[in-house]
């Protein structure tokens, strides 16, 4: 049974870090390339950044700068770090195989406010 699982948002400053963590059951990690969305309020949701199993990554070209996607294969955890934070980050991010898959996990939300 897939299970995806997002920890690690939270309400943050501009300017502030985060890094999302996720964890998975049901999928084969080491051949999969992952990725992490993110859901606006009242929006579809939209691709942020991939890994593929053997560390390549892309970016969604306004995030390339502040986002950095990592994967731990011996831990099994996909890693997303944000830095300098800007309001317009908010959102609830997901995480997910490449192309996404059913069903998608309850997403960590992060809030940037001042």
């Amino acid at each position: 049974q897939v299970q995806f699982v997002e920890s690690g948002g939270g309400s943050v400053q501009p300017g502030g870090s985060l890094r999302l963590s996720c964890t998975f059951s049901g999928i084969t990690f080491s051949r999969s390339r992952m990725a992490w969305f993110r859901q606006d309020s009242g929006k579809e949701r939209w691709l942020v950044a991939t890994i593929t199993f053997d560390g390549k990554t892309i970016y969604n070209e306004a995030e390339r700068r502040r986002f950095t996607i990592s994967r731990d294969d011996v831990k099994g955890v996909v890693y997303l770090q944000i830095n300098n934070l800007k309001p317009e980050d908010t959102g609830v991010y997901f995480c997910n195989i490449y192309p996404p898959i059913e069903p998608w996990g309850p997403g960590t939300r992060v809030t940037v406010s001042s």
